[in-house]
């Protein structure tokens, strides 16, 4: 991969992106602003996706008036992990095995025939689990007998001991909006220690379940904001949701959305490792449990590189509508 064409949404500009591309040596080229035929290629890309998507039970079509009286979260019968397997397949099998009107032949074809013209090697990541890691957010923090502090959490490993920083010193944190279980301290020669909470009772938790209870905290009044309220507050937040899930579908959507996201931070860890456990469902309020993943025993250790992944899907539990681009 030599550059990537994008164009100006917010996302597209943080600094995880733009430090993996550096390390990585791919160019970053944005589209004019207010030059939207320069993403045609990529609309017209999406208009045929869709063109699939809306043959999928469960379809809200492309408006109201298309849809009509249909039911589409009656018909609804895909989790949000198998539309994007299914998405996935759509993409590499039929979209690139038919032929192409605009190029006249398959564009599995256009693209070998593409790479064998092309002067020098197609370059491909070396360590598909070190170049997931490499784009993930980062964050200065400083490193104290008390751990390290990310979002009103403190994370603790005995081997941070031989990394304490000075004042006024911070080292490079990683972290995994999907997971805030574990952080990444990186070393300076490029090594990590994997740190989990410093309190391994505490339930794993997403970033923007973080930041709605800081935010609901401080509309409360709650300036003093730290770890224990942060968690109760989830742990009531997670308790309404489930209780409101079978209620209404907003409800039922942001349920799935923490289910996906816990469940692809803990296969991204595990996948790739020697005798591991079955991926286990997590648990969420109103089943027998009322807290998610507690870590009973982290590894601890520094490690030569990030937990591996092979797999960028999820696995929802509960059906919903497909929503048109």
């Amino acid at each position: 991969m030599d550059r990537l064409h994008l164009d100006n949404a917010r996302e597209h500009r943080s600094d995880a992106l733009k430090r993996g591309c550096r390390t990585h040596s791919i160019s970053l080229e944005y589209r004019p602003v207010r030059r939207p035929h320069f993403g045609g290629h990529i609309e017209r890309l999406i208009g045929t996706t869709m063109g699939a998507v809306h043959l999928l039970p469960g379809t809200t079509f492309s408006n109201v008036a298309e849809r009509g009286d249909y039911d589409a979260e009656g018909e609804a019968c895909m989790t949000l992990g198998e539309l994007e397997v299914w998405l996935a397949a759509q993409i590499i099998g039929p979209y690139h095995a038919e032929r192409h009107r605009g190029l006249g032949i398959p564009p599995a074809l256009a693209w070998a025939d593409a790479i064998d013209r092309r002067p020098e090697l197609v370059r491909l990541p070396m360590d598909q689990a070190t170049f997931l890691f490499d784009f993930l957010p980062c964050e200065l923090r400083a490193v104290t007998p008390h751990g390290i502090e990310l979002f009103h959490t403190h994370y603790w490993d005995d081997a941070l001991s031989c990394w304490y920083t000075r004042p006024g010193q911070a080292m490079p944190v990683r972290w995994d909006p999907r997971d805030l279980s574990q952080v990444w301290l990186e070393l300076p020669h490029g090594e990590h220690i994997e740190v989990p909470y410093r309190d391994l009772r505490r339930p794993a938790i997403t970033r923007w379940e973080q930041k709605v209870a800081v935010r609901a905290l401080r509309e409360r009044g709650q300036q003093a904001v730290d770890e224990a309220l942060i968690f109760r507050a989830v742990e009531t937040q997670r308790l309404i949701v489930a209780e409101a899930a079978h209620k209404t579908k907003a409800a039922r959507l942001a349920l799935q959305r923490t289910r996906t996201a816990l469940a692809d931070a803990r296969r991204a860890r595990r996948s790739g490792k020697v005798a591991l456990e079955p991926d286990k469902p997590a648990v969420l309020p109103g089943g027998p449990e009322v807290s998610i993943g507690v870590q009973k025993g982290p590894p601890i250790g520094v490690q030569k590189g990030p937990p591996s992944s092979s797999s960028v899907t999820g696995m929802g539990v509960a059906p919903f509508a497909l929503v048109a681009a």
